[in-house]
């Protein structure tokens, strides 16, 4: 991957970062680079490779790779073969200059192991020790020099989150690129040793030559290595080694064995004290994580966030809210009426971009607490724990535990979860796990939930909010279920296995970049569909059906009303048969960041033939509701809310499941949403109404 220096910022080189996951990776390629890549506290943050530029001093730029956490070179999951390839490419020129290896000075055994791998890749390579902050606090002191002096490559003690140690690291990544110097790989024993020298004059130079000879006498050779050479590996394996080796596993385990017994000689020669004391993690995980509480603390959790999430956000929003529809309307109508413009001109800015995109900005408050609590959460390493907990739940439908990962990334966006599937092996766990991320309730629908719960439930808003995500909860389950059982019968179990990291202290510097990051992705992708959306409700609404003017129609008389009307008796049995119900359930399929923007557009046009124009939104959706369910509005908004949580996501999410799944099957699970969508509506309404 070297560059030369074509230009005096242009990069002199390729710097990547390999770790196993969770040990501080993402948050050092932060502090080197300044860019604002996700820092999360689970596995699975970078299922890509992520690159920035980062200056290392006298003028020298290098390119940053932020490679895939991995526990191996030789990989389990797509994602982990993404790091692989990076460090093992088979054309020389492409390979990085400088490795730096992460390693985490609270758990270096399996650190190390990785780290004996790296170093079999002879290339360039410099040991970022992270986590030193934390070993320390366990009683354990980590000397760098004599760990240097042990692997023979650098090694520089770091605080990631706290940027301790980026200097130091950039001097000696540096010194290495200038130095290009093959470190010496670790010393597996004399009988292992032999069989590698014999192996290496007989290897293809397409990869280095001791890493494949390891890899064929592990049996783990890359598909386009010829079959003989696998063979001779077994025969040299058998005449040198000093143990009885009989199978392809015999052999992993002897070189896995051997690996670890030279992590044991390095942290030995390094480590003094003892890291063996219960700290406050462990103490704290034995409740969190426990067999029958831990869900329910997970629930209790989860309930106390919405509940403040709402109850906070509350008086915010109707003071922004308050804002924009007053003075601010007020203003933009009487510029508006000064200068003479069209009518159909006010109605687009009044009724479109005022009360339509003003009501989803009203909402900003609500999304900002929501996204600080769950920073907190996820920097605490809490979310963490969720993810373990969740495990059995997912197994039980015959998903692996590393799908857990990709459906709680589906409750703040479904298009990156389903892209996520990539971390699953099996092609069938991918299809599986895909087809249920969308019954996960992503962050756009919440506004919807609040907007809903706050005018018809009051005080209990938090609650029904967190209802509805246990609603989600169990239409993963029950569907996952239901497929599993018609489609996906051959699936075998697989354990999860997850790296939990020790309870933090969240940094406010985490804190506000990752808030600042959820609030522009939702910002900017809420701000562009919005905009298309309520332009195109607004000349749908504006355009007759049956004769008249432009601009001037009523708005049941206009195409969006025809359309509306179209649609609207399909859900007369969920008590929802009103054409403003379905405008925004069309404008939701599109997005559902449009819902919210559709239902106060449309009441906003229809205020002069049925609603005084100063009558607040949530008088116009209490009447609605009750009128169109027969005087039960509280079950059918129930209802209402379980449709916009069952069906399809937005166009987005159908596109990123097509290029995941194919056309057939995602046509298949969009009649599956819709179906499973509006059975649940009818259910709960029907149910609902007997006691509401």
């Amino acid at each position: 991957m070297s560059s030369g220096g074509a230009a005096t910022l242009a990069a002199v080189g390729t710097v990547v970062l390999v770790g196993n996951p969770n040990v501080g990776k993402s948050t050092l390629f932060n502090a080197a680079t300044g860019a604002r890549q996700r820092v999360g506290n689970w596995p699975g943050t970078t299922v890509e490779l992520t690159e920035g530029s980062w200056r290392l001093g006298r003028g020298r730029t290098v390119r940053l790779l932020d490679l895939p956490g991995t526990n191996s070179l030789l990989p389990a999951a797509p994602d982990e073969a993404v790091t692989r390839d990076a460090l093992l490419t088979d054309a020389a020129a492409d390979r990085p200059d400088v490795v730096i290896a992460v390693v985490d000075a609270a758990n270096l055994a399996r650190s190390l192991y990785l780290l004996s791998q790296v170093l079999e890749a002879r290339l360039p390579t410099v040991v970022a020790m992270t986590m030193t902050d934390v070993a320390t606090s366990r009683g354990a002191n980590v000397d760098a020099e004599r760990m240097a002096a042990v692997t023979g490559v650098p090694v520089i003690p770091m605080v990631a989150r706290g940027g301790t140690g980026v200097p130091e690291l950039a001097e000696a990544v540096d010194a290495a690129l200038s130095a290009h110097a093959a470190p010496i790989a670790p010393h597996l024993g004399d009988d292992l040793e032999v069989a590698i020298t014999t192996l290496e004059p007989l290897l293809p130079q397409r990869y280095p030559a001791r890493w494949l000879a390891l890899t064929l006498l592990a049996g783990e050779a890359p598909p386009e290595i010829p079959a003989e050479l696998t063979v001779t590996a077994r025969t040299v394996l058998a005449e040198c080694c000093c143990e009885p080796i009989d199978s392809d596993e015999d052999a992993d385990i002897l070189i896995a064995e051997r690996r670890y017994a030279w992590a044991h000689d390095v942290r030995a020669a390094a480590v003094s004290g003892s890291s063996a004391r219960l700290t406050m993690s462990d103490r704290v995980d034995r409740l969190v994580t426990h067999r029958w509480l831990g869900v329910p603390l997970f629930l209790a959790v989860m309930w106390l966030v919405f509940q403040l999430t709402t109850t906070v956000a509350k008086p915010l929003q109707d003071a922004l809210g308050g804002f924009i529809s007053g003075p601010v309307a007020d203003a933009a109508a009487h510029l508006l009426t000064s200068i003479h413009a069209p009518i159909p001109v006010i109605g687009l800015v009044h009724d479109g971009f005022i009360n339509g995109v003003g009501q989803v900005l009203s909402f900003v408050p609500l999304m900002l607490i929501m996204f600080i609590l769950l920073a907190l959460l996820e920097d605490s390493g809490y979310l963490a724990r969720a993810a373990f907990v969740a495990d059995r739940l997912m197994r039980s439908i015959g998903l692996p535990g590393r799908a857990v990962l990709p459906l709680i990334v589906g409750f703040g966006c479904n298009v990156p979860a389903i892209a996520g599937t990539k971390v699953l092996a099996n092609p069938r766990h991918r299809m599986l796990t895909a087809l249920l991320i969308p019954f996960t309730s992503c962050n756009a629908r919440l506004v919807v939930y609040v907007l809903l719960a706050g005018i018809f439930f009051g005080s209990n808003a938090g609650t029904v909010v967190f209802a509805m995500y246990l609603a989600s909860i169990a239409l993963v389950v029950g569907v996952g279920f239901l497929l599993r059982n018609i489609l996906f019968r051959d699936l075998a179990d697989e354990p999860l296995v997850l790296d939990l990291p020790p309870y933090r202290r969240p940094s406010l510097r985490v804190l506000s970049t990752h808030t600042w990051q959820k609030m522009r992705g939702f910002l900017t992708t809420a701000s562009g569909i919005i905009v298309a959306t309520v332009t195109a409700i607004w000349l749908l609404a504006s355009i007759p059906l049956h004769g008249g003017t432009f601009g001037e129609v009523e708005p049941g008389d206009s195409m969006l009303g025809a359309a509306s009307s179209v649609v609207a008796p399909v859900f007369a049995p969920a008590g929802f048969d009103d054409w403003h119900a379905g405008a925004a359930l069309i404008s939701g399929f599109v997005a559902k960041e449009a819902v919210v923007a559709t239902i106060s557009q449309s009441y906003s046009m229809d205020a002069p033939a049925s609603h005084t124009p100063d009558e607040p939104l949530s008088q116009s959706l209490r009447d609605t509701f009750t009128d169109s369910s027969g005087g039960h509005a509280m079950p059918a908004v129930l209802a209402f809310m379980m449709f916009l949580l069952a069906y399809t996501p937005c166009m987005a999410t159908l596109a990123v499941l097509r290029n995941t799944i194919g056309t057939r099957m995602t046509l298949m699970s969009v009649a599956l949403q819709l179906s499973v969508a509006w059975v649940l509506a009818v259910a709960v309404f029907q149910i609902g109404r007997v006691f509401w």
